[in-house]
């Protein structure tokens, strides 16, 4: 598995407007690329459950933080769960629209040096409320509600995405469950927070209600003050046992 090259879409496709916006406000376009034709070279997420995809992550992990197994395989998942959530989540909290991301239509590609990596998603439909102008055109599903639209968002970003990869990590390094989620809770937070200018109503409800639905609420307090939302974990990534020891501001060992 060699890097290769994305074949960017001549413009980003409509559907994806509104997550395309938050993710420019944050400064993370250029580090996803939506509505692309993959060509050979990336990995694809599926690949990485495997044995040689995952050795392939892990291997890139412990090349970029000079980590020991267990703090790679933390950091390449909090990395990993992070860039390949925020498409999901950014356009269901923009527009209450969710693509139907798997991990057979999201590819990565690794780097030795930050960004640590790249993440490609290729063309899927979108599920959409009866009220969204696209309902009923080509690409995509409509929904009863909004009850209906969180568990499709789950069912897609979880059971379908990460879950594969969480458990395959978890056979080859002994760590918690719980360790490797509170980073998808985390890391949910920190991108919809960075990303609040761009999205409607408040910030606050909607990550509250989203972590809520996702079964993810336990593993991060968010917490509002003077300078704004902030999020504080209950879980660790290791990063503190690197050779230079990285302590996050919400990290959980924080006096």
């Amino acid at each position: 598995m060699t890097a290769g090259v994305l074949a960017p879409p001549r413009r980003t496709p409509v559907a994806w407007a509104p997550a395309a916006n938050a993710l420019a406000v944050m400064d993370a376009a250029k580090a996803i690329h939506l509505g692309v034709t993959p060509s050979s070279g990336w990995v694809r997420t599926a690949e990485l459950s495997q044995p040689a995809g995952l050795d392939l992550m892990l291997r890139a992990a412990a090349r970029r933080w000079q980590a020991t197994p267990h703090a790679a395989a933390t950091l390449a998942w909090k990395s990993y769960s992070y860039w390949a959530s925020l498409p999901t989540v950014l356009s269901w909290a923009a527009a209450r629209r969710v693509p139907l991301l798997s991990a057979e239509t999201t590819y990565a590609q690794f780097h030795d040096e930050a960004p640590f990596l790249t993440i490609g998603i290729g063309r899927v439909p979108f599920a959409v409320l009866p009220t969204d102008a696209l309902a009923g055109t080509p690409g995509t599903i409509v929904v009863g509600d909004e009850g209906e639209l969180l568990g499709v968002l789950r069912r897609s970003l979880l059971d379908r995405h990460l879950y594969p990869l969480l458990d395959a990590i978890r056979t080859e390094v002994r760590v918690g469950r719980r360790t490797l989620l509170g980073s998808v809770a985390s890391g949910i937070a920190y991108g919809m927070i960075r990303a609040s200018d761009a999205l409607p109503g408040s910030t606050h409800e909607s990550l509250l209600r989203l972590l809520a639905a996702l079964d993810l609420d336990d593993l991060v307090d968010i917490c509002s003050g003077d300078s704004g939302l902030s999020v504080q974990r209950k879980t660790c990534c290791l990063a503190f046992t690197l050779d230079q020891p990285k302590i996050c501001s919400g990290c959980c060992i924080r006096p």
